[in-house]
């Protein structure tokens, strides 16, 4: 009987610990370990170009894609793989702007959801975007990779 208490108390500290180990790190950091307030804020320009890797879930934006954005709106997105290009042929609405990447952030946040985590570059874009509703629950995940980003040049 002892031994059972003192096993379940050392998983309890175990977890706890643990817990707390992995909790605070991750609250709010980017990818340089800035706290996410401190970090600069990026304004979303009109006219830009970025790859996006979605990933996780069983959801509609899945695959890598190469994303063209002109006055704040998706102009071009051409899949760079099986399911990017199922997606930009069946459903060129779904492909999303950055700024729409992070109101889908934002509303997680708001929904309250079991995970939400970002990844910023030094100028305060995001990286990576990774968000899970609820832990438990199979294929609510989504993973988004931001790549080979270019703001467009002012002429």
């Amino acid at each position: 009987m002892t031994a059972v208490r003192l096993t379940a108390r050392a998983v309890s500290r175990a977890v706890l610990i643990g817990g707390l180990l992995c909790a605070v790190p991750a609250c709010g950091t980017g990818t340089n370990g800035t706290r996410e307030e401190s970090r600069p804020r990026w304004e979303e320009p009109g006219s830009y170009t970025y790859t996006l890797q979605s990933s996780g879930g069983e959801r509609m934006l899945l695959g890598t894609i190469r994303i063209s954005v002109r006055d704040s709106a998706v102009v071009k997105a051409v899949g760079l793989d099986e399911n990017g290009l199922r997606l930009v042929e069946d459903v060129p609405d779904a492909v999303p702007t950055i700024g729409e990447l992070l109101g889908e952030m934002e509303q997680a946040r708001r929904d309250d959801a079991d995970k939400v985590e970002a990844e910023y570059a030094a100028d305060g874009r995001p990286v990576r975007i990774s968000l899970d509703w609820e832990e438990n629950a199979i294929d609510d995940e989504a993973l988004y990779v931001i790549s080979d980003y270019q703001a467009a040049v002012r002429s």
